[in-house]
């Protein structure tokens, strides 16, 4: 009896360590950057050019996004209630398939939706000959939104034809 009382400890006491090397395993990786995301400068942060963003007064999550942007820019963020949005996103060229809840402007760029501050410096970096980018809808897990990230966030570019490509996944 005793030797099996021994043995079960030992086993229980294996199935510990391996656990806990495999727990060590799944948090190394979770760590580790993410793999071909270049990282870019906060230009953001150090930009000069006023960020003004146009919401619905009914919208919740956009003061989410506002307080998300805010903790990157600071004072220099400007929020401005409309009471009709898509009057702002006709001005501004956002295709119907690109839309969400707020719309921002920074400097020549147009920044619609919950986009990321990574794509964001990624944008005012490179300085492409675009509109702006977008990221449609109001995916989960994205800055200003609830719950978690499923999959990749993909934000398209928005050309001056009004066509839309890849600018980046996060």
């Amino acid at each position: 009896m005793k030797k099996n009382k021994k043995n079960t400890y030992i086993t229980i006491g294996i199935l510990f360590v391996v656990a806990a090397i495999v727990i060590a395993i799944g948090i190394g990786t979770i760590l580790k950057p993410a793999k071909n995301i270049p990282t870019y400068p906060n230009v953001l942060k150090a930009g000069s050019d006023p960020v003004q963003l146009y919401k619905s007064m009914q919208c919740g999550c956009c003061g989410v996004y506002v307080n998300y942007l805010k903790n990157a820019v600071g004072d220099r963020i400007q929020v401005t209630d409309v009471t009709d949005i898509a009057e702002t996103k006709n001005q501004y060229h956002i295709p119907k398939d690109m839309e969400s809840c707020h719309t921002t402007v920074i400097g020549d760029y147009v920044i619609e939706g919950h986009v990321p501050i990574e794509a964001i410096n990624k944008l005012l970096s490179e300085k492409p000959n675009i509109v702006g980018i977008a990221m449609p809808g109001m995916p989960s897990g994205s800055p200003g939104m609830p719950g978690s990230k499923s999959g990749d966030f993909v934000i398209y570019a928005i050309h001056k034809d009004s066509s839309t490509s890849e600018f980046m996944r996060i």
